[in-house]
Protein backbone atom coordinates (compact mmCIF):
# COMPACT_ATOMS: atom_id res chain seq x y z
CA UNK A 1 0.00 0.00 0.00
CA UNK A 2 1.04 3.28 -0.98
CA UNK A 3 2.27 6.04 1.79
CA UNK A 4 -0.54 7.77 3.49
CA UNK A 5 -1.54 11.42 2.80
CA UNK A 6 0.03 13.55 5.41
CA UNK A 7 -2.51 16.51 7.08
CA UNK A 8 -0.90 18.77 9.35
CA UNK A 9 -3.54 21.62 10.75
CA UNK A 10 -2.74 24.35 13.02
CA UNK A 11 -5.21 26.17 14.60
CA UNK A 12 -5.61 28.31 18.27
CA UNK A 13 -9.22 26.21 17.89
CA UNK A 14 -8.26 22.43 17.02
CA UNK A 15 -11.93 21.13 18.55
CA UNK A 16 -12.91 22.93 15.30
CA UNK A 17 -11.35 19.91 13.23
CA UNK A 18 -13.04 16.91 15.27
CA UNK A 19 -15.15 16.56 12.49
CA UNK A 20 -12.14 15.41 10.65
CA UNK A 21 -12.55 11.92 12.78
CA UNK A 22 -15.86 11.10 11.16
CA UNK A 23 -17.48 9.41 8.34
CA UNK A 24 -15.43 8.29 5.49
CA UNK A 25 -12.37 10.41 6.16
CA UNK A 26 -12.18 9.16 9.93
CA UNK A 27 -12.70 5.76 8.28
CA UNK A 28 -9.78 6.48 6.02
CA UNK A 29 -7.31 7.67 8.87
CA UNK A 30 -8.47 4.68 10.99
CA UNK A 31 -7.20 2.30 7.93
CA UNK A 32 -3.96 4.13 7.13
CA UNK A 33 -4.89 5.76 4.62
CA UNK A 34 -4.73 9.66 5.71
CA UNK A 35 -2.39 10.84 8.74
CA UNK A 36 -4.27 13.98 9.81
CA UNK A 37 -2.67 16.04 12.80
CA UNK A 38 -4.07 18.96 14.40
CA UNK A 39 -1.75 20.84 16.51
CA UNK A 40 -2.74 23.92 18.72
CA UNK A 41 -0.55 27.43 17.99
CA UNK A 42 -0.98 27.87 21.26
CA UNK A 43 1.56 26.00 22.47
CA UNK A 44 3.97 27.64 20.52
CA UNK A 45 2.85 30.93 22.72
CA UNK A 46 5.24 31.73 25.58
CA UNK A 47 3.15 34.68 28.12
CA UNK A 48 0.79 33.70 30.54
CA UNK A 49 -1.90 34.36 28.55
CA UNK A 50 -0.59 32.61 25.40
CA UNK A 51 -0.69 35.22 23.28
CA UNK A 52 -1.47 34.94 19.53
CA UNK A 53 -2.25 38.30 18.35
CA UNK A 54 -1.42 42.19 18.89
CA UNK A 55 -2.75 45.35 17.54
CA UNK A 56 -1.82 46.12 13.41
CA UNK A 57 1.30 48.23 12.79
CA UNK A 58 -0.21 51.58 10.88
CA UNK A 59 -3.45 51.44 12.92
CA UNK A 60 -7.38 50.07 11.91
CA UNK A 61 -9.73 47.68 13.20
CA UNK A 62 -8.60 44.20 14.37
CA UNK A 63 -6.08 42.41 15.83
CA UNK A 64 -3.50 40.40 13.23
CA UNK A 65 -1.37 36.92 14.39
CA UNK A 66 1.83 37.47 15.63
CA UNK A 67 4.68 35.76 13.68
CA UNK A 68 6.67 34.50 16.74
CA UNK A 69 4.17 31.45 17.56
CA UNK A 70 3.67 30.98 13.36
CA UNK A 71 7.30 30.66 12.87
CA UNK A 72 8.04 28.53 15.90
CA UNK A 73 5.36 26.14 14.80
CA UNK A 74 6.45 25.87 11.47
CA UNK A 75 9.87 24.80 12.88
CA UNK A 76 8.38 22.17 14.77
CA UNK A 77 6.14 21.22 11.47
CA UNK A 78 9.55 20.93 9.28
CA UNK A 79 11.44 19.17 12.24
CA UNK A 80 8.48 16.58 12.05
CA UNK A 81 9.54 15.93 8.41
CA UNK A 82 9.12 11.33 8.47
CA UNK A 83 12.08 11.84 5.55
CA UNK A 84 14.49 13.79 6.09
CA UNK A 85 15.02 17.06 3.29
CA UNK A 86 10.85 16.44 3.08
CA UNK A 87 8.79 19.47 3.42
CA UNK A 88 4.63 20.15 3.61
CA UNK A 89 2.51 22.26 0.91
CA UNK A 90 1.38 24.93 2.80
CA UNK A 91 -2.24 25.68 2.19
CA UNK A 92 -3.16 29.44 3.43
CA UNK A 93 -6.87 29.78 3.49
CA UNK A 94 -7.63 33.80 2.74
CA UNK A 95 -10.17 35.45 0.72
CA UNK A 96 -7.59 36.72 -0.81
CA UNK A 97 -5.99 33.85 -2.44
CA UNK A 98 -6.58 31.78 -5.51
CA UNK A 99 -10.07 30.03 -5.96
CA UNK A 100 -10.27 26.48 -4.24
CA UNK A 101 -11.40 24.11 -6.95
CA UNK A 102 -11.86 20.57 -7.98
CA UNK A 103 -9.11 20.61 -10.61
CA UNK A 104 -6.81 22.23 -7.03
CA UNK A 105 -7.69 19.42 -5.16
CA UNK A 106 -7.14 16.84 -7.71
CA UNK A 107 -3.73 18.32 -7.68
CA UNK A 108 -3.03 18.56 -4.07
CA UNK A 109 -4.35 14.85 -4.30
CA UNK A 110 -1.11 13.84 -6.15
CA UNK A 111 1.12 15.24 -3.11
CA UNK A 112 2.45 13.94 0.57
CA UNK A 113 2.41 15.85 3.22
CA UNK A 114 0.13 19.20 3.11
CA UNK A 115 -0.33 21.63 5.68
CA UNK A 116 -2.93 24.26 6.63
CA UNK A 117 -2.06 27.39 8.05
CA UNK A 118 -5.96 28.47 9.89
CA UNK A 119 -5.48 32.52 10.40
CA UNK A 120 -7.83 34.44 12.55
CA UNK A 121 -8.75 38.36 13.52
CA UNK A 122 -7.36 40.48 10.12
CA UNK A 123 -5.03 37.61 9.16
CA UNK A 124 -1.49 36.43 9.68
CA UNK A 125 1.78 38.82 9.94
CA UNK A 126 2.83 38.85 6.12
CA UNK A 127 6.21 38.20 7.21
CA UNK A 128 5.12 34.80 8.41
CA UNK A 129 4.32 34.22 4.81
CA UNK A 130 6.80 34.92 3.26
CA UNK A 131 9.47 33.41 5.29
CA UNK A 132 7.55 30.35 4.70
CA UNK A 133 7.75 30.34 1.21
CA UNK A 134 11.76 30.57 1.27
CA UNK A 135 11.28 26.85 2.84
CA UNK A 136 8.63 25.22 1.27
CA UNK A 137 5.86 25.66 -1.21
CA UNK A 138 2.80 28.28 -0.48
CA UNK A 139 -0.25 28.48 -1.56
CA UNK A 140 -2.94 30.98 -0.25
CA UNK A 141 -6.19 29.50 -1.02
CA UNK A 142 -10.01 31.03 -1.07
CA UNK A 143 -13.47 29.35 -0.52
CA UNK A 144 -15.40 31.87 -1.95
CA UNK A 145 -15.92 35.73 -2.75
CA UNK A 146 -16.94 36.18 1.32
CA UNK A 147 -15.16 36.55 4.67
CA UNK A 148 -15.28 33.99 7.95
CA UNK A 149 -14.33 34.64 11.06
CA UNK A 150 -10.92 31.96 10.91
CA UNK A 151 -9.30 29.47 8.61
CA UNK A 152 -10.81 26.55 10.30
CA UNK A 153 -14.00 26.45 7.67
CA UNK A 154 -11.82 26.04 4.75
CA UNK A 155 -9.45 23.41 6.39
CA UNK A 156 -12.39 20.81 6.62
CA UNK A 157 -13.30 21.70 3.23
CA UNK A 158 -10.25 21.62 1.60
CA UNK A 159 -9.32 18.42 3.91
CA UNK A 160 -12.40 16.43 2.76
CA UNK A 161 -11.82 17.22 -0.92
CA UNK A 162 -8.72 16.45 -1.68
CA UNK A 163 -8.49 13.46 0.97
CA UNK A 164 -12.12 11.56 -0.66
CA UNK A 165 -9.32 11.68 -4.17
CA UNK A 166 -6.76 9.43 -2.33
CA UNK A 167 -7.05 6.45 -3.64
CA UNK A 168 -9.39 3.97 -1.47
CA UNK A 169 -10.20 6.45 0.45
CA UNK A 170 -14.21 6.48 -1.30
CA UNK A 171 -15.16 3.28 -2.01
CA UNK A 172 -16.32 3.43 -5.77
CA UNK A 173 -13.98 4.96 -7.35
CA UNK A 174 -16.28 5.47 -10.79
CA UNK A 175 -18.58 7.73 -8.79
CA UNK A 176 -15.89 10.18 -8.84
CA UNK A 177 -15.29 11.07 -12.09
CA UNK A 178 -19.40 11.43 -12.22
CA UNK A 179 -19.49 14.48 -9.71
CA UNK A 180 -20.13 18.17 -10.58
CA UNK A 181 -17.05 20.01 -11.52
CA UNK A 182 -15.26 16.82 -12.14
CA UNK A 183 -15.32 17.66 -16.29
CA UNK A 184 -16.77 21.30 -16.04
CA UNK A 185 -20.22 20.39 -15.74
CA UNK A 186 -22.48 20.14 -12.70
CA UNK A 187 -23.70 16.66 -11.99
CA UNK A 188 -26.97 15.22 -13.21
CA UNK A 189 -30.09 15.11 -10.98
CA UNK A 190 -30.33 11.72 -9.35
CA UNK A 191 -33.22 9.27 -8.27
CA UNK A 192 -33.49 6.30 -6.39
CA UNK A 193 -37.35 4.10 -5.22
CA UNK A 194 -40.00 4.17 -5.28
CA UNK A 195 -40.50 4.89 -8.79
CA UNK A 196 -43.54 7.57 -8.26
CA UNK A 197 -43.40 9.33 -4.55
CA UNK A 198 -46.15 12.15 -4.26
CA UNK A 199 -47.33 11.68 -7.54
CA UNK A 200 -43.60 12.65 -8.87
CA UNK A 201 -42.33 9.96 -11.37
CA UNK A 202 -38.69 8.68 -12.32
CA UNK A 203 -38.07 10.01 -15.61
CA UNK A 204 -39.09 6.99 -17.76
CA UNK A 205 -35.88 6.91 -19.40
CA UNK A 206 -33.75 6.13 -16.26
CA UNK A 207 -35.94 2.84 -15.84
CA UNK A 208 -35.99 1.91 -19.82
CA UNK A 209 -32.59 -0.04 -19.25
CA UNK A 210 -31.03 1.71 -22.42
CA UNK A 211 -27.88 2.53 -21.85
CA UNK A 212 -26.92 4.60 -24.41
CA UNK A 213 -30.37 6.72 -23.97
CA UNK A 214 -29.64 7.19 -20.23
CA UNK A 215 -26.14 8.34 -20.52
CA UNK A 216 -27.49 11.24 -23.40
CA UNK A 217 -29.93 12.49 -20.63
CA UNK A 218 -27.50 12.51 -18.22
CA UNK A 219 -25.19 14.56 -20.35
CA UNK A 220 -28.66 16.63 -21.50
CA UNK A 221 -29.34 17.06 -17.91
CA UNK A 222 -25.68 18.73 -17.24
CA UNK A 223 -25.78 21.00 -19.84
CA UNK A 224 -28.97 22.34 -18.75
CA UNK A 225 -28.34 22.71 -15.10
CA UNK A 226 -25.18 24.15 -15.71
CA UNK A 227 -26.65 26.80 -18.25
CA UNK A 228 -29.01 27.68 -15.26
CA UNK A 229 -27.47 27.67 -12.30
CA UNK A 230 -23.59 28.34 -13.38
CA UNK A 231 -23.49 29.50 -16.91
CA UNK A 232 -19.55 31.04 -16.26
CA UNK A 233 -18.43 26.90 -16.35
CA UNK A 234 -20.00 26.56 -19.48
CA UNK A 235 -17.77 26.51 -22.95
CA UNK A 236 -18.81 26.31 -26.17
CA UNK A 237 -17.90 22.93 -26.62
CA UNK A 238 -20.09 21.59 -24.08
CA UNK A 239 -23.20 22.22 -26.06
CA UNK A 240 -21.81 20.20 -28.99
CA UNK A 241 -24.75 17.97 -29.96
CA UNK A 242 -24.90 13.34 -29.93
CA UNK A 243 -23.40 13.52 -33.37
CA UNK A 244 -25.29 10.50 -35.39
CA UNK A 245 -23.22 8.03 -38.46
CA UNK A 246 -24.53 10.57 -40.93
CA UNK A 247 -23.09 13.63 -39.34
CA UNK A 248 -20.03 15.07 -41.36
CA UNK A 249 -18.01 16.73 -38.66
CA UNK A 250 -17.87 19.87 -41.31
CA UNK A 251 -21.58 20.13 -41.03
CA UNK A 252 -22.20 20.33 -37.63
CA UNK A 253 -22.92 24.08 -36.27
CA UNK A 254 -19.78 25.13 -33.93
CA UNK A 255 -16.95 22.90 -35.44
CA UNK A 256 -14.24 23.84 -37.33
CA UNK A 257 -11.98 20.95 -38.80
CA UNK A 258 -8.62 21.82 -40.58
CA UNK A 259 -5.65 20.22 -41.46
CA UNK A 260 -3.01 20.62 -38.25
CA UNK A 261 -0.07 22.93 -38.21
CA UNK A 262 2.96 23.20 -35.60
CA UNK A 263 0.83 26.07 -33.92
CA UNK A 264 -1.59 23.12 -32.83
CA UNK A 265 1.30 21.13 -31.78
CA UNK A 266 0.94 22.38 -27.80
CA UNK A 267 -2.69 21.27 -27.58
CA UNK A 268 -2.38 18.53 -29.68
CA UNK A 269 0.01 16.75 -26.90
CA UNK A 270 -1.83 17.69 -23.88
CA UNK A 271 -4.84 15.82 -25.76
CA UNK A 272 -3.03 13.00 -26.66
CA UNK A 273 -1.52 12.69 -23.43
CA UNK A 274 -5.19 13.05 -21.90
CA UNK A 275 -6.22 10.34 -23.95
CA UNK A 276 -3.62 7.43 -23.79
CA UNK A 277 -2.99 8.17 -20.13
CA UNK A 278 -6.31 5.33 -19.59
CA UNK A 279 -4.50 3.23 -22.29
CA UNK A 280 -1.12 3.11 -20.59
CA UNK A 281 -2.94 1.90 -17.02
CA UNK A 282 -5.13 -0.74 -18.98
CA UNK A 283 -1.83 -1.86 -20.17
CA UNK A 284 0.12 -1.47 -17.40
CA UNK A 285 3.14 0.35 -19.42
CA UNK A 286 3.31 4.08 -20.47
CA UNK A 287 6.11 3.39 -22.57
CA UNK A 288 3.63 3.85 -25.91
CA UNK A 289 4.54 6.79 -28.54
CA UNK A 290 1.65 8.91 -27.61
CA UNK A 291 3.41 9.26 -23.77
CA UNK A 292 6.61 9.42 -25.12
CA UNK A 293 6.80 12.34 -27.63
CA UNK A 294 7.82 15.69 -26.69
CA UNK A 295 6.52 18.58 -28.05
CA UNK A 296 9.57 18.83 -31.04
CA UNK A 297 8.00 14.93 -31.96
CA UNK A 298 4.26 16.35 -32.49
CA UNK A 299 5.76 19.61 -34.24
CA UNK A 300 7.39 16.92 -36.16
CA UNK A 301 4.35 14.96 -37.33
CA UNK A 302 2.45 17.50 -38.47
CA UNK A 303 4.63 19.08 -40.92
CA UNK A 304 6.22 15.86 -42.21
CA UNK A 305 9.60 16.64 -40.91
CA UNK A 306 9.08 12.94 -39.50
CA UNK A 307 8.95 11.37 -42.97
CA UNK A 308 5.84 9.52 -41.46
CA UNK A 309 3.59 11.54 -44.03
CA UNK A 310 0.79 11.68 -41.66
CA UNK A 311 -2.06 14.28 -42.62
CA UNK A 312 -3.57 15.55 -39.04
CA UNK A 313 -6.99 17.38 -38.66
CA UNK A 314 -7.98 19.01 -35.75
CA UNK A 315 -11.30 19.75 -34.58
CA UNK A 316 -12.37 22.60 -32.40
CA UNK A 317 -15.58 23.92 -30.64
CA UNK A 318 -15.50 27.60 -29.37
CA UNK A 319 -11.78 28.03 -30.11
CA UNK A 320 -10.83 24.67 -27.79
CA UNK A 321 -9.17 22.12 -29.24
CA UNK A 322 -11.70 18.93 -28.94
CA UNK A 323 -10.26 16.46 -31.15
CA UNK A 324 -7.86 14.90 -33.62
CA UNK A 325 -7.74 11.91 -36.43
CA UNK A 326 -4.53 11.45 -38.88
CA UNK A 327 -4.21 9.08 -42.10
CA UNK A 328 -2.20 7.91 -44.87
CA UNK A 329 -1.65 5.55 -47.75
CA UNK A 330 0.49 2.59 -46.28
CA UNK A 331 4.01 2.66 -46.95
CA UNK A 332 4.06 -0.66 -48.11
CA UNK A 333 0.91 -1.37 -49.99
CA UNK A 334 -0.99 1.85 -51.72
CA UNK A 335 -4.38 0.36 -52.00
CA UNK A 336 -4.46 0.31 -47.77
CA UNK A 337 -5.30 3.51 -45.70
CA UNK A 338 -4.03 3.92 -42.07
CA UNK A 339 -5.81 5.42 -39.43
CA UNK A 340 -4.37 7.01 -36.34
CA UNK A 341 -4.01 8.90 -33.15
CA UNK A 342 -7.65 9.14 -33.16
CA UNK A 343 -9.15 11.02 -29.68
CA UNK A 344 -11.88 13.14 -28.34
CA UNK A 345 -11.75 15.00 -25.52
CA UNK A 346 -12.47 13.44 -22.41
CA UNK A 347 -15.75 15.51 -21.63
CA UNK A 348 -16.77 14.97 -24.95
CA UNK A 349 -16.76 11.09 -25.37
CA UNK A 350 -19.87 9.13 -26.01
CA UNK A 351 -21.37 11.85 -28.33
CA UNK A 352 -19.77 10.40 -31.70
CA UNK A 353 -17.35 11.86 -32.23
CA UNK A 354 -14.61 9.36 -32.44
CA UNK A 355 -17.31 7.71 -35.29
CA UNK A 356 -16.99 10.45 -36.84
CA UNK A 357 -13.69 11.52 -36.83
CA UNK A 358 -12.76 7.84 -37.91
CA UNK A 359 -15.16 8.65 -40.93
CA UNK A 360 -13.23 11.70 -41.88
CA UNK A 361 -10.50 9.93 -42.10
CA UNK A 362 -11.67 7.14 -44.24
CA UNK A 363 -13.22 9.74 -46.70
CA UNK A 364 -10.14 10.95 -46.81
CA UNK A 365 -8.70 8.38 -48.82
CA UNK A 366 -7.70 8.13 -52.20
CA UNK A 367 -10.13 6.30 -54.83
CA UNK A 368 -7.13 3.69 -55.30
CA UNK A 369 -7.89 2.85 -51.31
CA UNK A 370 -9.37 -1.25 -51.12
CA UNK A 371 -8.53 -1.45 -47.27
CA UNK A 372 -8.98 0.50 -44.11
CA UNK A 373 -6.40 -0.39 -41.33
CA UNK A 374 -6.51 0.76 -37.46
CA UNK A 375 -4.05 -0.32 -34.53
CA UNK A 376 -5.20 -0.81 -30.60
CA UNK A 377 -4.33 -1.68 -27.38
CA UNK A 378 -5.18 -5.40 -26.99
CA UNK A 379 -6.75 -4.33 -24.13
CA UNK A 380 -8.66 -1.44 -24.75
CA UNK A 381 -11.96 -3.70 -24.90
CA UNK A 382 -14.06 0.00 -25.41
CA UNK A 383 -11.96 0.72 -28.70
CA UNK A 384 -12.37 -2.48 -30.18
CA UNK A 385 -16.07 -2.29 -29.71
CA UNK A 386 -16.41 1.34 -31.54
CA UNK A 387 -13.74 -0.05 -34.41
CA UNK A 388 -15.79 -3.25 -34.72
CA UNK A 389 -19.46 -1.50 -35.25
CA UNK A 390 -17.47 0.51 -37.56
CA UNK A 391 -16.95 -2.41 -39.37
CA UNK A 392 -13.59 -3.31 -38.52
CA UNK A 393 -12.47 -6.73 -38.23
CA UNK A 394 -9.44 -8.07 -35.57
CA UNK A 395 -6.50 -9.46 -37.49
CA UNK A 396 -5.25 -12.70 -35.95
CA UNK A 397 -1.96 -12.47 -33.98
CA UNK A 398 0.02 -9.68 -32.45
CA UNK A 399 -0.58 -5.61 -33.71
CA UNK A 400 2.20 -3.46 -35.44
CA UNK A 401 2.96 -2.49 -32.23
CA UNK A 402 4.00 -4.49 -29.03
CA UNK A 403 0.47 -4.62 -26.92
CA UNK A 404 -1.55 -3.72 -29.21
CA UNK A 405 -3.75 -5.57 -32.45
CA UNK A 406 -4.60 -4.48 -35.66
CA UNK A 407 -7.91 -4.01 -37.56
CA UNK A 408 -8.43 -3.93 -40.68
CA UNK A 409 -12.14 -3.20 -43.33
CA UNK A 410 -13.23 -3.24 -46.98
CA UNK A 411 -13.85 -0.03 -48.23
Amino acid sequence: MSAALRVDVLTIFPEYLAPLGLSLIGRAREQGLLDVRVHDLREHAHDRHRTVDDTPYGGGAGMVMKPEPWGEALDALLASAGTPGSVPHLLVPTPSGRPFTQALARELATEPWLAVACGRYEGIDERVLEEAASRMPVTLVSLGDYVLNGGEVAALAMTEAVARLVPGVVGNAESLVEESHEDGLLEYPVYTKPPVWREREVPAVLRSGDHGAVARWRHQQRLERTAVRRPDLLHASAALPVLTGADGLEEVAGLEVSVGTAADAGELLVLQRACWLPEGRLAGDFDIPPMRESLEDVVAGLTGADGARWTTWVLRAGGRLIGSVRGRLADDDPTTWETGRLMAAADLQGRGLGRALLDLSERAAPASVRRFWINTGVRSESNLRRYKRAGYRQVPGPGRYPGTVDLTKRR
